[in-house]
């Protein structure tokens, strides 16, 4: 993963990490580095960050625990060259990060390409808490009828149970605040690329906090030890 870099993995591993965790500018990572001793332009950094955190998200997709099936659903703003575009995210009945998708689009499409990508990694949920909009439910039971005409099982799939509250979405609504949180200071991205690149990364560190990675032993390391761990 690190062949070629002119850089110490270590010191590409610590920088990717720091940015997608913390609070920190790209010009607060480069003045950091050079207090270490270690002179890294900030435009290096970013261009690390986009190259592997998509490569570390895979590796810790395979570690990811299993969710309960009954999911939250929704969707939050995210800033691209002046331009709202949107990230739809799921959460479980525990709190854990499901699936997210990033869109520039908050239409039927979207959410029914979202809805068909979180199931295909962690199975068939039996029911969703949605808020009051009208186009997520048009895709939660588009996408479940799709979903059922197939299956040819003995016991025949129940209809996902679907219930459309925003007072009982608060708790994916208190998850938003996580990624705004670290988002805010970026004051938006440059690119559609970039900014999915770099927000798979963000809701990575997410989860790690969560501790939703498997370890032996139930063992729960650190940001750093789970970053070591994922390129071991």
């Amino acid at each position: 993963m690190f062949k070629g870099r002119q850089f110490d993995r270590s010191v590409i591993l610590l920088c990717v990490r720091w940015y997608l965790a913390y609070n920190l500018s790209l010009q607060n990572l480069e003045e950091m580095m050079a207090e270490r001793g270690v002179e890294v332009d900030h435009a290096t950094i970013h261009r690390w960050t986009v190259r592997y955190a998509p490569l570390l998200l895979e590796q810790f997709n395979l570690r990811k625990r299993v969710v309960t099936r009954r999911w939250h659903i929704d969707e939050t703003y995210i800033k691209v060259r002046g331009r709202w575009t949107f990230l739809y995210r799921a959460i479980d009945s525990h709190g854990d990060t499901i699936e997210f998708w990033f869109s520039e689009r908050r239409n039927l499409a979207a959410a029914k390409r979202f809805l068909n990508k979180a199931p295909k990694r962690h199975g068939r949920h039996e029911r969703i808490v949605i808020d009051g909009s009208q186009t997520n439910r048009e895709a939660i039971l588009s996408c479940d009828t799709t979903d059922r005409l197939p299956d040819r099982s003995r016991h025949q799939l129940k209809p996902i149970r679907i219930l459309q509250n925003r007072y009982l979405n608060n708790r994916i609504e208190q998850d938003h605040r996580a990624i705004k949180r670290r988002v805010r200071p970026m004051l938006g991205f440059k690119s559609v690329d970039n900014a999915r690149a770099i927000l798979g990364g963000i809701e990575m560190v997410h989860m790690m906090r969560k501790g939703q990675a498997k370890y032996a032993h139930n063992w729960q390391p650190s940001l750093t030890d789970q970053f070591e761990q994922l390129v071991a």
